[in-house]
């Protein structure tokens, strides 16, 4: 399937086969070409952090307001943003540094750059956190459509709650819940949008 298709198709889904699984190469995969969702600088601060077990998904369930897709689901990913990613950004980009694509002094000019955009600044930090984890999130949605799959992007969670029951770091927060699995029936199509003519302005 074209990625024009893939988009085209998507919808999020509220059912769930509870029969069907998904195995964890499956899922390993997906998670792989979300980390392939582009973060400013390259600092890649976002983590994932899949609920598959039964018991992981009714821990999950008592901070997703009951929504029962969290267990019908094959797996549902809290798709977590990292703060202060000037602080890790030296080490997330020495990889491009090893293989060739940046030298060693522009690595230092972006570590520079995002120092001055990052620290004591924790809107920004926010902000960026936001933006990279969904980037990744909209990412798996379109990894999970194109293995065959169907998900469902969801904010209505108690982010304290998934925070302390999961045991993320005081430098994380849980930006949103994507679910994943094979359909079942019931779930409405892509709805349609408002026309492109509505939301586009042409300078």
């Amino acid at each position: 399937m074209d990625i024009d298709a893939l988009i085209e198709q998507r919808y999020s889904a509220n059912h769930f086969d509870a029969t069907r699984h998904v195995d964890d190469v499956t899922l390993t995969e997906l998670l792989r070409l979300a980390t392939l969702a582009p973060s400013a600088f390259n600092a890649q601060n976002r983590r994932f952090v899949v609920a598959s077990s039964v018991k992981a998904k009714e821990r999950l369930l008592r901070h997703a307001n009951g929504q029962d897709k969290v267990v019908h689901a094959a797996a549902t990913v809290v798709v977590v943003g990292r703060l202060a990613p000037h602080a890790t950004l030296a080490a997330a980009l020495q990889p491009s540094v090893d293989a060739g694509v940046i030298d060693a002094d522009l690595q230092a000019t972006l570590v520079h750059y995002a120092d001055a955009m990052y620290r004591d600044q924790p809107q920004n930090q926010r902000d960026e956190a936001i933006r990279s984890a969904s980037l990744s999130a909209m990412t798996l949605m379109l990894a999970a459509q194109g293995a065959g799959l169907v998900s469902c992007p969801m904010i209505g969670f108690d982010a304290a709650g998934v925070h302390r029951e999961f045991g993320l770091g005081n430098d994380e927060i849980p930006v949103m819940l994507v679910a994943i699995g094979h359909a079942a029936a019931g779930n409405w199509p892509q709805k349609p949008r408002l026309p492109l003519a509505d939301v586009l302005a042409w300078q």
